[in-house]
């Protein structure tokens, strides 16, 4: 159990580490015109559209022994819509960060033009993804929450020192798939969003076939909050039921009324 657990660490720390090089280098970037044509992959327009493309995969194939982050961009390409925005060509490749197994994929991103700004269409080929199964290890999970005496309650996932309870990672994961219709629903081409702890999670009181649960969820890129109410099942996936930006912390400490 204490190598599982270290192995997990080491794999989660070195995750935030790469995270946390991307911030740095990104913050020392200076936005340029938007250009046409080929794109370095290494650079921000490829990396927002292929992070946009991250968020669409969590919401579509997600789950809470299922999240994916981006491994690698391997090209892209740019052009101008005509007035309905700018798109993106890019080859991909993810990392599913449970298995630790990587897939490559095509994607295009259209990030929409206008004075109201909608959400990027994201369009996907990645045969691969669709070979994945969890339905074991989501069903277990299903059982297990749904046959609880006492609904779960969580808070800082992970903690300050990166820690999670082995018995919270999967809701921390589906936290990370939760924040993705977020962070999908908000992206332009402005913006890098990646997902940096549940602030706290609360299961609520559901007569219904699926888990509710409500998130309190914390956003990088300008340390946005965010509360989230979802359900899930193991047959239907993520379901947002409610979605409100905080302005303040102080407001994840509650969940809402059930009654």
């Amino acid at each position: 159990m204490v190598k599982v657990q270290s192995t997990w660490r080491l794999r989660y720390s070195a995750l935030i580490y790469t995270f946390i090089q991307q911030v740095i280098v990104e913050a020392e970037i200076v936005e340029e015109t938007m250009q046409t044509g080929e794109l370095n992959p290494h650079h921000y327009p490829a990396q927002r559209a292929a992070r946009a493309v991250q968020h669409y995969i969590n919401t579509r194939y997600g789950s809470p022994f299922k999240v994916f982050m981006i491994n690698k961009v391997h090209s892209g390409n740019a052009e101008d819509i005509n007035n309905a925005g700018r798109k993106y060509q890019l080859e991909i490749s993810f990392q599913e960060i449970i298995s630790n197994s990587t897939h490559k994929c095509s994607a295009e991103v259209l990030f929409p033009r206008g004075e109201i700004q909608g959400s990027p269409e994201v369009s996907v080929l990645c045969e691969e993804l669709e070979t994945l199964n969890t339905t074991k290890d989501d069903e277990a999970l299903y059982q297990k929450l749904k046959t609880r005496q006492s609904m779960v309650v969580a808070q800082n996932l992970p903690d300050s020192h990166g820690h999670i309870d082995p018995d919270m990672k999967p809701l921390w994961y589906l936290g990370i798939v939760a924040s993705s219709f977020i962070m999908l629903k908000e992206s332009t081409e402005n913006t890098l969003y990646n997902m940096a702890q549940v602030g706290n999670v609360t299961q609520l009181v559901c007569q219904f076939y699926y888990i509710k649960l409500y998130f309190c969820l914390n956003v990088i890129q300008e340390i946005i909050r965010w509360k989230l109410q979802i359900n899930w099942s193991p047959l239907e996936g993520v379901k947002v039921q409610q979605m409100e930006k905080m302005p303040h912390c102080h407001e994840c400490k509650k969940p809402p009324n059930t009654e």
